[in-house]
């Protein structure tokens, strides 16, 4: 890739591009899809209309918005017209978002309705300006808050008076100009705004397209939160690279519906995806007729063998090619067919994904490149890979641009063009995540095989040491216990404690199925907690999935609580991964009773 920007590589594609649909969105039940010029135009407008209310070069513009092609249309103009994106989660509360604006000193702010409009009327910041509302639903408009087509009349105009192109203004990005910052509590602290600069970006974009063979034909499906780096990089830049075309999906709810219909080739997802579908698929076959039952688990004994096989590049014997034809005639052609049947692979980051969840997919011919990295680094620092191998239970090689280390107490250094400039006005913050040779330390515990297959055992800052004095990593635990289609969330405890214990969120779906198939009709969560038959299903599956672990490693006592860790009460961070300190916080008195 010989750019030295991410504006560059988008003015590429739109010009190679001027009459392929890119964009696709859901209006009236149907389809509908914008083509490279159509992008180019009202990026343009974008870019002009923010200079055309007077804000200059180098400036931050935030979005609060889901998925949609104007949210990515707005990230191309603000970063063509030469200032910086604030990626906001539309799942924050107005007290999150306005330190955001605050922190970022943001100029304007696009967003998506009323709903989001509404969070910003709540909030207040010394430097915004401009609020931007894009689904043009604004009754009454002001110089300072104006519709999404407002902005694009005013920028259309500007760029006339002032003979003002996208192309002129490219010309100004320097590849060490800042393109976005994102904020990044991780799983405590206060949020950290990540500088990523255009070179950071790009050399992502240029290493993932060595992992794997990717057409100009490519379609892919956009639900993860483009707020997230994972999206935004793998989803939004190197899709676009490429020229693919891309939907966006309605909503996460949706996506079941959005992925037959879009049929895409690529997904890049996180590991709740793929435990859902595990789940359902699983707890069908619990109802389903006897033949068919050992049909499917034919086909799955089948396809084992031959994705073992095939990823360790061994020959394959004419009988069990034979096997697998027909075992995907019979069974993973119809798995594949709820997926749109075009699926080459998954991509999954943003947590660590189960080995038997990756290798079951594998045995119904579905493929899951697990790749991992952080904000800080663009994200990805490696990644399973068709071209350079997959090994389940890893992360895959290192990218090629990228060097990774492991420390003496266990914790992966990475360096690495992808890797951030710092924390934004947080010098302290920047100064503690880089050792004195410039090595970013990831907080995670990791190992590197025989191979170069990068495993990671753990955060460091997660692992639990017992009051007897092990040292204990509760990823693995709570991985082998969210295998359990009935387990949708789980915290392992024990620190400073004499053993382990967990609090288990139910899959109330699934557990509801089992209580019936007992003749118990309870529905109520509050109720079925404490039901003595739940316990003991509970008790059940935690000993089948401590098995393989170490007696001072295997959970003692758990809990059972009624509803899902949540956001809101400040358990959840916007990606979903678990605040460990608040759900102590929060359900101290469960906790101190198991071990009383």
């Amino acid at each position: 890739m010989n750019f030295t920007n991410i504006a560059e590589v988008f003015l590429s594609t739109v010009k190679k591009h001027s009459e392929k649909e890119l964009y696709y969105y859901k209006k009236n039940d149907s389809w509908v899809g914008l083509n490279g010029q159509d992008i180019k135009i009202a990026v343009e407008d974008i870019a002009c209309g923010l200079r055309s209310l007077g804000i200059s070069e180098y400036s931050n513009i935030a979005i609060l918005s889901n998925n949609s092609p104007r949210w990515a249309m707005c990230d191309y103009g603000i970063i063509c017209s030469v200032m910086t994106t604030v990626t906001i989660y539309p799942t924050l509360i107005s007290k999150q978002i306005e330190f955001i604006l605050q922190n970022s000193n943001s100029k304007a702010i696009f967003v998506e309705n009323e709903e989001q409009f509404k969070k910003i009327e709540a909030t207040s910041s010394d430097s915004l300006k401009y609020i931007i509302v894009m689904d043009d639903s604004l009754s009454e408009e002001s110089n300072e808050i104006m519709n999404f087509s407002t902005l694009l009349d005013k920028g259309r105009l500007f760029s006339k008076e002032n003979n003002l192109s996208l192309d002129g203004m490219v010309k100004n990005i320097e590849e060490d100009d800042i393109l976005t910052l994102i904020y990044t509590s991780g799983t405590t602290g206060i949020p950290k705004g990540v500088i990523l600069t255009h070179k950071n970006l790009l050399s992502n974009v240029e290493a993932t397209l060595k992992v794997a063979t990717f057409e100009d034909d490519e379609v892919f499906l956009s639900f993860l939160p483009l707020s997230h780096v994972l999206e935004r990089m793998g989803g939004h830049y190197t899709s676009f690279a490429i020229g693919a075309t891309i939907y966006y999906a309605e909503s996460i709810e949706k996506v079941p519906d959005n992925i037959t219909e879009t049929q895409p080739t690529v997904v890049v997802c996180v590991p709740r995806l793929f435990e859902k579908m595990y789940t359902k698929i699983i707890e069908g076959l619990k109802t389903a007729p006897k033949i068919k039952k050992k049909l499917f688990y034919w086909a799955l004994s089948v396809g084992r063998k031959y994705s073992t096989l095939t990823l360790n590049k061994q020959k394959i014997s004419l009988f069990l090619s034979i096997k697998h034809k027909i075992a995907n005639k019979l069974i993973y052609s119809k798995v594949k067919a709820k997926l749109g049947g075009r699926i080459k692979f998954f991509v999954s980051g943003g947590a660590p994904l189960s080995k038997e969840i990756a290798e079951f997919f594998a045995s119904v011919d579905i493929t899951i490149l697990e790749g991992y990295g952080l904000t800080e680094t663009s994200p990805v620092l490696s990644v399973n890979s068709p071209i350079f191998g997959i090994r389940f239970g890893t992360v895959g090689h290192p990218l090629f641009n990228v060097e990774i280390k492991i420390a003496d107490d266990g914790e992966i250094l990475a360096k690495g063009p992808n890797v951030m400039k710092g924390y934004y006005n947080d010098q302290e913050s920047t100064d503690e995540v880089f050792d004195s040779e410039g090595w970013f330390k990831t907080g995670d515990i990791g190992e590197i095989d025989s191979d170069g297959f990068l495993k990671i055992t753990d955060r460091k800052k997660s692992l639990i040491v017992t009051s007897g004095g092990k040292n204990i990593a509760p990823a693995p635990i709570e991985g082998a216990l969210t295998n359990s289609s009935y387990i949708e969330q789980i915290l392992v405890i024990g620190d400073k404690r004499n053993f382990i214990s967990a609090l288990i969120v139910p899959n109330f779906e699934s557990l509801i199925n089992y209580l019936q198939s007992k003749n118990n009709n309870l529905t109520d969560n509050n109720a079925i907690v404490e039901h003595e038959e739940a316990r003991k299903l509970f008790e059940s599956e935690i000993a089948n999935a401590m098995k393989d672990f170490s007696n001072y490693e295997q959970v003692k006592k758990f809990e059972l609580l009624p509803e899902l860790f949540s956001i809101e009460k400040g358990e959840m961070t916007p990606k979903m991964s678990i605040v460990r300190k608040k759900v102590e916080e929060n359900y101290k008195s469960l906790i101190d009773r198991m071990y009383e």
